[in-house]
């Protein structure tokens, strides 16, 4: 059996097929709300803002003209919202300073390996819960200080819910100065790291 295509289930809604819209939030909301946690410092917010984001998707039915894919479209949205309401920046120094693992290469199914493999392994002591905070607390505070043009294409490709392709789009920039843009605000957010003691 086929599968229904966003774009199918987007004409659906815009006609008041709410079981259609709802399948929009089931495919895409995990997205959706991910994104949204990037720019945001905890779950709680994020979840209201991703709330806010799938309203305005909701209105906004009937402007969607498919010049981009349903999903890009989307997570543009969301990631604007969220940037209205970042106030800071919350990730874990793996993902977001090195890049590991290395099974995402902007891809849709590097994403999805990438995803599929482990999380930060939880420290083990509370000297290492306690290196752990103090690591993600710096960290933040470093990727607070990278100018918005390093920042943003970071965070967004940290997510590993978007492909570089999809991520370019929202920024508005070329996929070859998106990655260059990661790589250099990791390089920096490692340089940094160096100076202050702390090691990859």
């Amino acid at each position: 059996m086929t599968a229904v295509t966003d774009a199918e289930l987007v004409g659906r809604a815009r006609h008041g097929d709410a079981a259609a819209f709802a399948a929009l939030v089931e495919r895409h909301g995990r997205a959706v709300y991910r994104a949204v946690l990037a720019a945001l410092p905890d779950a709680a917010e994020a979840d209201d803002v991703a709330q806010e984001a799938w309203v305005t998707v909701h209105r906004r039915l009937a402007s969607f003209r498919g010049e981009a894919s349903f999903r890009t479209w989307l997570l543009a949205i969301a990631w604007r919202k969220a940037l209205d309401r970042r106030r800071s920046v919350r990730r874990w120094l793996r993902v977001v300073v090195t890049g590991a693992d290395d099974a995402f290469d902007g891809s849709r199914a590097g994403r999805v390996a990438a995803n599929s493999r482990g999380h930060i392994a939880p420290a083990s002591s509370p000297e290492q819960l306690l290196l752990a905070a103090e690591q993600e607390t710096v960290v933040r505070k470093l990727i607070r200080s990278l100018p918005r043009r390093l920042r943003d294409p970071l965070l967004m490709a940290g997510t590993r819910d978007a492909t570089y392709e999809e991520i370019a789009t929202v920024l508005d920039i070329p996929v070859g100065t998106l990655k260059w843009r990661v790589s250099e605000a990791r390089k920096v957010l490692r340089e940094k790291l160096a100076r202050l003691g702390y090691g990859r």
